[in-house]
C-alpha cells in the first residue's frame, strides 16, 4: 500500500491536538466548499441566461440564411427552386425582402427596416410564436406586423382601418432624390397597411422591423416577383449545415452567401461568450485567494505533524516521500471539498429548475441550466489551483525541518 496516500487519509480526517489547527482546517474546507459551489451556481445562472437570450435569437432567426453574393438583390428563378428542392437536408425555406423604409402615422414618424416574407416563413422560423398582441398576417395583403416598440413610438392600434399605417420608400434610381422631379411627382412609393400584430424579442429588434407581404411590397420597391434579398432555410433534425451550405451555393450558381444563425448573430454570440469567460476569469481570481488559506493549513499542519514526520524519517521514510504525505493531503482537501461543493450547488440548481424560487418578473422564473461541462470546468479549475497550493505548501519539508532538537 502507498504509505504517503494512506498517512494523507489518515491527516484528514484525523483532529490535531491544537484546536487552532483544526479551526484552520475546518475553515479553509469551508472556504474550498463555498468557493466551487458559488463558481457552480454563477456558471448554471449564466448558462440560462444565455439559452433565455439565444432561444429570442433561435425563433427569430433561420437555421440558414442566402443573401445575395454581389449587389442587394438577386434573381431566384424556377430553375433555383427546382435545384433547391433537391437538396437533402432542407425541410423547408422561405424568400424574402429587407430594405429601409419610412413609417409615418398621424404625424409621427420612424425609419424601419421592412421584413417582406411570403407564406412559409411562420414553417421555417417561429417568429409567430413571439407576437405580444394581435396575430399574425392572415389573407389580406395589407397587413403587418411591427415590433413593439414601433407600435409604442407611433402609437399604432391593431386592425385600425380608419388610420392606416403609411410606408414610405425611395423610389430606385440614380442621381439626387429631387434630380428629375417635376410638378406633383414624388420622389418615393406610397403603401397604406393596417396592423394586425405586434412582437416582441428585445428593445433592438422591437424597433427595427416591419414584417409583410412579399407580393405587396415588392410592387412598392418596384422589383418583379423574381427579385428578392435572401431565402431562409430550415434544415432537417438529423441534417448537417456545412454539408447543406456548399449544395445551397452551388444550387444557386454562387450567387448567393449562406451564413448559419451563429453567423447572424455574430456580435450577440461573441458577446455572451466573452461575459461568460469574464465571469469564469472573476470567481477564479476569487477561488486563487481563497486557495492561499490551503497553503497556510498544510503549513500549520505541517508544523503540527513535525515530531511524526521527525519519527517517520527516522524510520526510513524519505523527505520525498513527507513532501508527497502533505501534498496528497491538500489535493484530497480541496478534492473533496470541491466535490461536496458542487453537490451543494447542484441541490440548489435543481430546486430552482423545480420550485423556481427565484422570479425575474412574477411570471418568468430566473432560468438557470445544468451542464455536465459546468461540472467538469468547476472540478477541474478547483483541482489544479489545490493542485499548486498542495504543491507550494509541501515543499516546505526539509531536513531542517525534521532534524532532532
Amino acid at each position: 500500500m502507498n504509505i504517503s496516500l494512506y498517512i494523507a487519509k489518515r491527516y484528514l480526517i484525523s483532529k490535531s491536538s491544537q484546536n487552532a489547527v483544526n479551526i484552520i482546517n475546518f475553515v479553509t474546507f469551508l472556504v474550498i466548499v463555498i468557493g466551487a459551489a458559488s463558481l457552480f451556481v454563477v456558471l448554471s445562472a449564466f448558462a440560462g441566461l444565455k439559452t433565455l437570450s439565444l432561444s429570442f435569437s433561435n425563433s427569430f432567426d433561420p437555421d440558414l440564411k442566402a443573401i445575395s453574393s454581389e449587389g442587394k438583390f438577386f434573381d431566384f428563378t424556377e430553375n433555383d427552386k427546382i435545384r433547391l428542392d433537391e437538396i437533402e437536408g432542407i425541410a423547408d425555406y422561405s424568400k424574402e425582402i429587407e430594405e429601409r423604409i419610412f413609417l409615418t402615422f398621424k404625424q409621427k414618424n420612424h425609419i424601419a427596416y421592412i421584413k417582406a416574407v411570403d407564406s412559409n416563413y411562420t414553417k421555417v422560423t417561429a417568429v409567430d410564436s413571439l407576437i405580444y398582441y394581435g396575430g399574425w398576417m392572415d389573407e389580406d395583403p395589407y397587413q403587418v406586423v411591427t415590433g413593439l416598440g414601433i407600435a409604442n413610438i407611433l402609437g399604432l392600434g391593431i386592425n385600425d382601418y380608419r388610420n392606416p399605417l403609411k410606408i414610405l420608400a425611395p423610389k430606385p434610381g440614380e442621381g439626387s432624390i429631387t434630380s428629375g422631379i417635376s410638378g406633383t411627382k414624388k420622389p418615393y412609393n406610397e403603401l397604406s397597411v393596417t396592423l394586425s400584430g405586434v412582437y416582441a424579442v428585445n428593445d433592438e429588434l422591437d424597433k427595427k422591423y416591419v414584417f409583410a407581404r412579399l407580393s405587396t411590397v415588392q410592387p412598392l420597391l418596384e422589383k418583379h416577383e423574381n427579385q428578392i434579398t435572401g431565402i431562409n432555410f430550415k434544415l432537417t433534425p438529423n441534417a448537417n449545415p456545412d454539408l447543406v451550405i456548399p449544395k445551397i451555393t452551388e444550387a444557386l450558381d454562387g450567387k448567393v452567401t449562406v451564413k448559419t444563425r451563429a453567423q447572424l448573430n455574430d456580435s450577440l454570440y461573441k458577446m455572451l461568450n466573452t461575459e461568460n469567460l469574464a465571469i469564469y476569469l472573476i470567481f477564479t481570481l476569487v477561488l486563487i485567494i481563497a486557495l492561499f488559506n490551503v497553503v497556510g493549513a498544510i503549513i500549520m499542519m505541517i508544523l503540527d505533524k513535525k515530531e511524526n514526520a521527525t519519527t517517520l524519517y527516522s524510520m526510513g521514510v524519505s523527505i520525498k516521500q513527507l513532501k508527497r504525505i502533505f501534498f496528497l493531503q491538500g489535493l484530497l482537501v480541496t478534492a473533496v471539498g470541491g466535490l461536496i461543493g458542487i453537490v451543494v450547488a447542484s441541490l440548489l440548481v435543481w430546486s430552482q429548475i423545480a420550485f423556481q424560487w427565484l422570479k425575474l418578473t412574477p411570471s418568468l422564473a430566473y432560468p438557470v441550466e445544468y451542464q455536465w461541462g459546468n461540472v467538469a470546468v468547476v472540478f477541474v479549475t478547483i483541482f489544479v489551483l489545490g493542485f499548486i497550493a498542495s504543491k507550494i505548501a509541501a515543499n516546505r519539508v526539509n531536513k531542517q525541518l525534521i532534524q532532532f532538537n
